[in-house]
């Protein structure tokens, strides 16, 4: 029996929550929105909530052993995107960045630079633009691709 499809969403910081609701309940899939605190979700059959425990990557760990290959992952953390994408997730950033196995290095070694030179005193290196409106729209598209793709792939 084929797994069914679901979106598993890094969610403490996550700017696209209410889009990934209105995606999922026009798919009919199910999100799991997994975080270190009680967030609020929609009173939906298709919206679950786990909140696991404060200890550092305690939601990153969570997120990691749910992963499969009919898992959609949205997170902008670039180290749990390339945890889940070797379980064979699609990974998503809310900028509607896909990650893949031919990406995930480069964002690996960049992130890793980053931190070095803002280790190092770089207070001018400053992290992400701030979010816009154009990434929510190309988190959107990306989302419906994705689930698309997948969906014709394997079947729901």
């Amino acid at each position: 029996m084929t797994q069914a499809l679901c979106i598993l969403v890094d969610a403490d910081a996550c700017p696209v929550k209410e889009e990934i609701y209105r995606v999922a309940a026009r798919y009919r899939i199910p999100v799991t929105i997994v975080s270190n605190s009680h967030l609020r979700v929609p009173d939906d059959p298709l919206v679950s909530r786990v909140v696991v425990s404060d200890g550092f990557d305690a939601a990153d760990d969570w997120i990691a052993e749910a992963a499969s290959d009919r898992s959609f992952v949205i997170t902008a953390d670039i180290l749990l995107a390339d945890r889940c994408l070797k379980k064979g997730a699609t990974v998503l950033a809310p900028t509607g960045k896909p990650f893949t196995p031919g990406s995930i290095g480069g964002a690996i070694a960049t992130r890793a630079i980053m931190a070095d030179l803002r280790a190092g005193g770089g207070d001018q290196i400053g992290g992400p633009p701030p979010f816009a409106k154009a990434d929510r729209s190309r988190f959107l598209q990306a989302l419906d691709t994705a689930i698309v793709r997948l969906a014709r792939a394997g079947g729901r």
